[in-house]
């Protein structure tokens, strides 16, 4: 069974806890207990294939940075967290990003942007256009979602797990370019570094000099 690794991140208080335990366990937990790191896994069946979500639900906290990079390093996908009705918790994801890609040491990496709290319509301080120019910038998803009324919580992580999937197919389908190419450029310099005539190497033999010839 194919595993993983997902992380959530964003600020605190975004309901990075709320949405994992609601696809975890789901139901829906109102208090806020600021977590430092707890882990979760569940079966799930996504496209029709048994998969093994394992997800790490982090702190938001600034004191918490160089824990987080421990995470980032192992982690496949990243659930990018703000609250809608928070616009400080939207501009905190440009760093949450660009510390990833810093740590991962790549130029793109499977994300996903999460606009949390959508119930909370009349609190809202984040427009869905906002949001989706983020998740753009980043050349990511986006979905607003409700961890208290379970909306589009299965599939931000869905999502998540097919953008990782396509990275992996990508990935693959270079690895097998490059194996090609390699076993290409090499059965080119064996069939080309050979004479038919004497089996020494072509730019090893010398022009053969063709008889004049004699005039009497």
């Amino acid at each position: 069974m194919k595993e993983y690794k997902l992380v959530v991140v964003g600020g605190g208080g975004v309901g990075k806890s709320a949405l994992t335990i609601q696809l975890i366990q789901s139901h829906f937990v109102d208090e806020y207990d600021p977590t430092i790191e707890d882990s979760y896994r569940k079966q799930c069946t996504i496209d029709k294939e048994q998969v093994l979500l394992d997800v790490l639900d982090t702190a938001g906290q600034e004191e918490y940075s160089a824990m987080r990079e421990q995470y980032m390093r192992t982690g496949e996908g990243f659930l990018l967290v703000y609250s809608i009705n928070s616009k400080n918790s939207l501009e905190e994801l440009q760093s949450f990003y660009e510390q990833i890609l810093r740590v991962k040491d790549a130029d793109s990496v499977p994300v996903l942007v999460v606009g949390n709290k959508c119930d909370l319509e009349i609190e809202r301080q984040v427009s869905y256009e906002e949001g989706l120019s983020l998740a753009k910038s980043f050349n990511c998803q986006f979905l607003e979602t409700s961890a208290k009324q379970r909306i589009n919580v299965e599939e931000a992580f869905f999502d998540l797990v097919r953008s990782v999937r396509d990275q992996d197919a990508v990935v693959a389908d270079s690895d097998d370019k490059d194996a090609l190419n390699h076993t290409a450029s090499a059965a080119n310099t064996d069939s080309g570094a050979v004479s038919p005539t004497n089996g020494k190497s072509s730019a090893a033999v010398a022009p053969q000099l063709q008889p004049q010839a004699l005039i009497v």
